[in-house]
């Protein structure tokens, strides 16, 4: 490894850092998370801006180049802009980036973009409002996710990613609905394989579809072809009608894994960096960083237990690192 890059023992180079700053979030959609019965992160448990902003520029100085922040729902931490703004202010970061559920985003859009965000991930997994509240279990969520697009466009924001994760019998029979939705806008839709945690191992065992069987669907309304995605396209495989001003992308963590090109590692709240969003492999941060202690090693360590790949097994937690909730860890 060399001072200036993050190469694991793979020769995988990490230069992207997924920053979850919240465990808490304001749905509780069906896939990631139980209705209630976690146990929530106090707030001293909490990394605090300033503690997150340090550990950016600890990392720009071994290679970090991409941030995305993240949750639970990141819009539900107050302040949140102020972060924005502290990471953007570091020089060598080339691409900030947030994940959302867009339910708080009509009030907060136009602030997060002046703040240094550049790019937005938009949770939506059905465009049917009764299916919305079924599935993110929070009644009137619709029309909130909604307006907060439209705020997120007139803001500027671009690309604007829509991330649909597919449960058969609740929303794949909208798969052509949210491909045709690319004909219209400049959205870049992804199918996401639903990936098996505590909260959803049922529906894991039961109700998965795999991206292959989605493709197939909308390649019956009409051929779709290979495209570069748009920028931090990350793992996504994309395509696009002819004419389409957005795309079609497919993200297949189950059926075909792309762990061979991971580039990432992940921060959760309380200060744990994950080198894998599965598995138990963590390492605390947050007591060395708050003993005044240099990161770097801790960091190094980390990186070089990155494992090969992750052990997931649909339907089973066996692999998940005990997780419950994607939440837990930014997912």
């Amino acid at each position: 490894m060399t001072d200036n890059a993050m190469i694991d023992q793979f020769g995988r180079r990490v230069e992207y850092l997924r920053i979850s700053v919240t465990d808490k979030c304001n749905l509780r959609c069906v896939y990631c998370m139980p209705m209630e019965g976690l146990p929530w992160l106090k707030r001293e448990e909490l990394l605090t801006y300033e503690e997150i902003a340090q550990i950016v520029r600890t990392m720009t100085g071994m290679g970090l180049r991409r941030v995305r922040i993240t949750g639970g729902e990141p819009l539900v931490r107050r302040d949140l802009p102020d972060l924005v703004r502290m990471i953007s202010e570091v020089p060598e970061i080339e691409d900030l980036s947030l994940s959302t559920n867009a339910v708080l985003l009509a009030e907060q859009a136009d602030a997060l973009r002046n703040a240094g965000v550049q790019r937005l991930n938009v949770s939506l997994d059905s465009l049917r409002p009764d299916r919305v509240d079924s599935i993110s279990r929070r009644p009137g969520s619709y029309p909130k996710i909604m307006e907060g697009l439209d705020a997120a466009e007139a803001a500027g924001f671009a690309p604007i990613k829509i991330n649909v994760v597919l449960v058969r019998g609740q929303n794949d029979d909208e798969i052509e609905d949210f491909a045709e939705i690319t004909r219209e806008r400049p959205w870049h839709v992804r199918f996401i394989e639903m990936m098996p945690t505590g909260a959803n191992l049922d529906l894991s065992a039961n109700q998965f579809i795999s991206c292959t069987e989605a493709l197939r669907r909308i390649e019956r309304i009409e051929a779709i072809e290979p495209v570069q995605g748009p920028f931090g396209n990350g793992p996504a495989r994309y395509y696009q009608f002819k004419g389409a001003p957005g795309t079609i992308g497919v993200i297949t963590p189950m059926s075909h894994n792309y762990c061979d090109r991971c580039n990432r590692m992940r921060l959760t709240a309380d200060g744990q960096l994950r080198p894998c969003l599965f598995g138990a492999i963590q390492t605390n941060l947050r007591a060395p960083l708050r003993a005044g202690e240099d990161l770097v090693p801790y960091i190094q360590e980390t990186l070089e237990i990155k494992p090969q790949r992750h052990q997931l097994i649909q339907g089973s937690d066996l692999g998940s690192g005990g997780l419950i909730a994607l939440s837990q860890t930014g997912g």
